[in-house]
């Protein structure tokens, strides 16, 4: 659906939503990594014969995760996201998560980091817990999830 920056007063805020969790995730995920990476497109990995920049290699991760909430399980998905970036200096930029109860299974899709190509973003020292709560949203007849998400840079 779609995700909207709100003002701090330090970092950053963001109003993302959902038709579905899975949507809402890959939302605030997409939030995030724009805070990360100047740019973050990279070869779509299920479309082989595009040979446009032939340096970059597709990298695919899988991120398995349960808690104790569904609003826990956003932040703790949020936090491992920021981890594999940082841990394996990998620019991300789609994910595919399936959600069942409070346990994720996610297809994590991104590149090596390469400065000329993917700097100029802020860095995420970590995701707050302060306020995160996903709702459930209705309105002109339509359900969806929603939850602010402050990253803290």
């Amino acid at each position: 659906m779609s995700f909207e920056e709100l003002d701090h007063t330090a970092d950053f805020l963001f109003r993302c939503r959902g038709s579905s969790p899975e949507e809402l995730f890959s939302e605030a995920a997409r939030a995030m990594f724009s805070i990360m990476f100047e740019n973050n497109d990279i070869t779509d990995p299920n479309d082989l014969n595009n040979q446009s920049d032939p340096d970059s290699t597709c990298v695919t991760k899988t991120i398995e995760l349960e808690s104790d909430s569904l609003s826990n399980l956003l932040i703790d998905f949020l936090s491992e996201l920021l981890f594999v970036a940082e841990v394996d200096c990998l620019v991300l930029s789609r994910v595919n998560p399936r959600i069942t109860g409070n346990s994720l299974k996610a297809q994590v899709f991104g590149e090596p980091f390469v400065l000329e190509k993917h700097g100029g973003g802020t860095e995420i020292k970590g995701i707050s817990r302060s306020g995160a709560e996903i709702t459930e949203v209705y309105e002109k007849n339509k359900r969806y999830y929603q939850a602010e998400i402050i990253f803290d840079v």
